[in-house]
């Protein structure tokens, strides 16, 4: 199981630099999870930069992920680990998500460096 962090989802919608290296998470067999707010912040940054139809182009293709809501339990532990690791909040839910999960993360975000089941692209 893998989660992509809202980094890898506009690197590979928007045809960045690094979309290929996340084609071979977004395009391959492993299941991925979506935690709700990396459907906020790529929906606002698409809509924002590209347009409201890509965007919701772009939301169809989230949609076909295993969208994880934010609970009780894995907020919790966000801010454990915002506290721990100084990580902004929409970053420590996508962690916590994946932690609760037992997922590896992908992410472009430097955040994340140095930080156990974390792949950096």
């Amino acid at each position: 199981m893998v989660v992509v962090d809202s980094s890898g989802w506009i690197e590979y919608f928007t045809d960045g630099p690094k979309a290929g290296a996340y084609a071979r998470y977004l395009e391959g067999q492993e299941p991925i999870l979506t935690p709700t707010v990396v459907v906020y912040e790529v929906y606002k940054k698409i809509k924002r930069e590209r347009g409201e139809e890509l965007a919701f182009l772009c939301l169809s293709q989230l949609s076909k992920t295993e969208l994880v809501a934010l609970d009780q339990p894995t907020a919790l532990l966000a801010a454990d680990l915002s506290l721990e690791l100084s990580l902004p909040m929409a970053d420590a839910f996508v962690l916590a998500t994946a932690r609760m999960r037992g997922a590896e993360l992908v992410t472009s975000d430097a955040d994340f460096r140095g930080i156990a089941s974390v792949r950096v692209v």
